[in-house]
């Protein structure tokens, strides 16, 4: 009788040992790029977050005093709801898996953490050994453009895609191994991605999902699987719909705020008129439902601008960069009698880029180690996998390209559904930035891949460790990685030769250029200077590339152990993306001046703040509708923000861009900030408005229209402490003429989102309020009893008052929000059984005897 012995059961401290030892690696890189936040006190200055900061202040401030959710800000925009500013929807308790995720680290370190997190949780769901899977991780967290828009302050996108591995290691267990355990994973990923709040990034992430899906559908089919492909996509599909429930509350309620926001479609018929010095609007803007076209597809990766996935600083790095004193520049600009003391802070801030982008805050550099390996896994992985993520790859690239390719770009924006909602087409490089590192890592993977390792003995390590230093003992298999790691290698090379040769064809000229020559800035210096940039870049990922060839050729020549291979790749992957991340995330965007210490209120801040009344608004002439510094003290004609209100947006460009004091008198802009004027040496001061309307005021004439586009015009010629203008054929009004005379309305109770009147109306009036319409949620009460409002004077609240004494309420109670927050809450709690069932099932079910790396990598 033949005894057949089994392994020896490895203890949970060994299995768990691994991981722990990556999560404290991670927990150390992130430690050390952001030493200045954790050790020295200091903050990252981003210029979106203090924004956010300013626009939010009154909810958050509101929050706090009252425990009350405030759904609608008058600090922005002259109001509006607070659906994509700071709204918490209670029902929705991801948040706490947020924060164990992160483990209680500070913004920005949290995100960097997460991201390398969430990596290596991928890597080790497809059957990754946790050190190549560390190298994975590596590759996902420190791509250039999750530090450069963490340097921006883009704090939500950076968690979208930090969460995205998990839904794509998900996606990949579901269908390659076990459904149950990948659609638990791809549930809690596609939820955390989703509560990050950035649907431009779930796009795209879910655009990857979808060619997977087509990929596996067209192999099903020539397979004759169709019911098992169907099966596992029916069960991922309840998981996207749970991950979806779980934050209903937010996405039903920016669903709804969509169609009133500039994302949804525009009333009016007629272009807006140009405004002094700005070229005329598209016609297209009138009437198309979404964005604009050209304002959607205005940071339009260049065709050739690819090219820095591979060599980073190919089109000059980011829109404004730094030079040395001995650079060509430096040289030019002291020979023209520069000051030394000048030179180097002018030489801070040189503009370098010379892409299609308006401005750019730096490329999308994947890494050479990883397009290296990139290519390499177009050559050993299986045909399923490499297309898929080929295909991704492309896909990303072309939607960047934006109007440079508009021949399928055009198509994607006006027939693909939902995609004319979102701006920045560049953005959609974030599909290649996962596509190539998991591509890349795959095939590092299968060429340190042990075939023959020892089976487990009592004593000895766990079997993933013993494979990670087995080496292979199939020749043939050598041989052939081999000659794939000798044409990657190739390839990658002639790409990079390319590149030189492109770059002793260019002239490096960008479109500013035109401005500097009028300022007699010695140009040739400075393209000399980009040249060389580019240069310098092509050699280094040259290196890099060589190097990690060289690992790989030693390691198949039996000179390197497969632990030494792996962590070398790792560390030339890191030192890779590292030095090129300090480029735009380093000591510099670092300040000892705190968030509160940013918004410390000037002496016109004050000046107006002396003002006690309960509710007025201030007009900041200093880029009013590109910045919320003056909506963290006041209510605010304009604001920052990516999505306000289509009217508001109308009102804006028909309107208070042509300098109409009837309007801003409407909107109750009591106080002008105007600018300091050089020529005149007038400082910046604080106006009065003499012509400030008030909260409420009763009027004598109401003029009908037809339509929105008469409706706006006659703004042109109202006068709104008189008359007010009427859609007639939305609120049709059977009296138009009324006695003000007698009749007095004040403000008497303020909160965010509810406003208390005291009227006394001599004889029946019609009243006009200093408040923006909103029609979903915005409710009139008159002495307690729900009365009809109107919207009038295109953006405001009006209503009739019978004559007499009353109180009068507007209070917004959208039910979106109470719908939404109850669908969270059930989702919430179906969610948290899942992931106990996912893990009650892992620990009590043996994993099957095939890993997803075995299936993916199979030749």
């Amino acid at each position: 009788m033949t005894t057949i012995s089994r392994p020896a059961t490895v203890p949970l401290w060994r299995r768990v040992l691994p991981h722990l030892l990556a999560v404290v690696f991670f927990l150390v890189l992130a430690a050390v790029y952001f030493s200045p936040i954790l050790f020295d006190g200091k903050t990252l200055a981003q210029h979106d977050i203090v924004q956010f900061n300013g626009g939010a202040h009154e909810a958050a401030e509101w929050r706090a005093k009252t425990g009350h959710e405030a759904l609608w800000t008058n600090s922005m925009f002259s109001g509006m709801p607070t659906y994509l500013i700071s709204t918490r929807f209670p029902g929705d308790m991801s948040g706490y898996l947020h924060s164990l995720f992160t483990l209680g680290l500070p913004a920005v370190v949290a995100n960097l953490f997460l991201a390398l997190l969430c990596g290596y949780v991928l890597f080790i769901a497809l059957g990754i050994r946790p050190l190549i899977a560390v190298v994975g991780a590596v590759a996902l967290g420190f791509t250039s453009y999750n530090l450069v828009i963490l340097a921006a302050g883009h704090n939500t996108k950076s968690l979208a895609l930090a969460y995205a591995p998990l839904v794509l290691g998900g996606l990949l267990v579901a269908f390659r191994r076990n459904r149950w355990l990948g659609a638990a994973l791809f549930t809690l990923g596609l939820t955390m991605n989703v509560r990050s709040n950035h649907l431009q990034i779930t796009y795209y992430l879910l655009l990857l999902v979808l060619v997977f899906g087509v990929v596996e559908l067209v192999f099903a089919l020539r397979e004759k699987r169709l019911a098992d492909f169907l099966t596992r996509t029916a069960i991922l599909g309840v998981g996207a719909l749970l991950a979806v429930g779980v934050s209903f509350g937010r996405l039903y309620t920016t669903l709804e705020y969509g169609k009133y926001s500039i994302r949804g479609k525009s009333e009016l018929t007629t272009p807006a008129p140009t405004a002094p010095g700005q070229p005329a609007p598209a016609a297209e803007d009138a009437v198309g439902s979404g964005l604009d076209r050209d304002y959607a597809f205005g940071w339009s990766y260049g065709v050739g601008e690819t090219i820095t996935l591979l060599v980073p600083n190919f089109y000059g790095g980011a829109s404004q960069g730094k030079l040395s004193e001995s650079s060509e520049t430096g040289k030019a600009l002291a020979a023209a009698g520069v000051p030394p003391v000048q030179l180097t802070d002018y030489l801070a801030q040189m503009p370098l880029y010379w892409g299609d982008q308006p401005v750019t805050s730096g490329p999308v550099y994947v890494g050479a180690v990883v397009c290296f390996l990139f290519v390499l896994g177009l050559l050993v992985a299986d045909r399923r996998t490499r297309i898929w993520l080929l295909v991704g790859t492309i896909l990303s690239i072309v939607l960047a390209w934006g109007k440079n390719f508009g021949v399928f770009n055009n198509l994607m924006f006006d027939y693909f559904p939902g995609y004319n909602k979102f701006r920045s087409v560049s953005m959609a490089l974030v599909i290649a930035q996962l596509a190539m590192p998991l591509l890349a890592v795959l095939a590092l993977a299968r060429v340190l891949r042990g075939r023959a390792a020892a089976p487990a003995v009592p004593g000895s390590v766990h079997p993933s460790l013993a494979a990670l230093t087995a080496q292979p003992t199939d020749d043939a298999e050598t041989a052939t990685l081999k000659q794939q790691v000798l044409r990657a290698l190739y390839i990658t090379v002639g790409i990079c030769a390319l590149a030189f040769l492109a770059g002793m064809v260019s002239d490096f000229a960008a479109p500013i250029d035109a401005q500097l020559q009028q300022q007699g800035f010695p140009l040739d210096a400075l393209r000399a200077d980009r040249a060389s940039l580019m240069r310098t870049d092509v050699f280094r990922s040259l290196i890099f590339v060589a190097l990690t060839g060289g690992v790989l050729w030693f390691f198949l020549r039996r000179k390197l152990s497969t632990s030494t291979a792996a962590a070398l790749v790792g560390l030339l992957t890191l030192v890779d993306l590292w030095g090129v991340d300090k480029r735009y995330l380093n000591d510099g965007n670092f300040q000892r001046e705190t968030i509160a210490e940013q918004f410390t209120p000037t002496a016109l801040d004050q000046q107006i703040l002396q003002d006690k009344d309960l509710s007025y608004r201030v007009y900041n002439l200093n880029n009013p509708f590109n910045e919320a510094n003056t909506s963290y003290y006041h209510k605010s004609i304009g604001g920052y923000h990516g999505a306000k209100l289509r009217r508001y947006q109308d009102l804006i460009e028909r309107q208070l861009s042509q300098g109409n004091a009837g309007v801003l008198n409407m909107l109750n802009a009591r106080y002008v900030i105007v600018p300091a004027n050089p020529q005149t040496q007038q400082p910046e001061q604080v106006q009065r408005n003499p012509g400030a309307l008030g909260n409420a005021w009763f009027v004598s004439e109401v003029q009908k229209v037809q339509n929105p586009d008469e409706e706006i015009k006659a703004l042109s010629t109202l006068t709104p402490a008189t008359a007010a203008v009427v859609d007639a054929s939305k609120f049709p009004l059977e009296k138009t003429a009324y006695s003000a005379s007698g009749s007095t309305i004040a403000l008497t109770a303020y909160e965010p989102d509810k406003l208390t009147y005291r009227a006394n109306a001599a004889q029946d009036g019609f009243v006009v309020f200093s408040e923006i319409y909103y029609k979903d949620g915005w409710n009139a009460y008159l002495d307690g009893k729900q009365v009809p409002h109107v919207r009038a004077n295109y953006v405001l609240r009006a209503m009739q008052v019978p004559a007499g004494t009353h109180t009068i309420e507007f209070r917004f109670e959208p039910t979106q929000y109470a719908i939404g927050n109850t669908v969270s809450m059930v989702s919430s709690i179906l969610l948290l059984l899942v992931l106990v069932g996912a893990l009650y099932y892992a620990l009590k079910h043996r994993p099957e005897p095939h890993t997803v790396q075995d299936t993916l990598l199979a030749a």
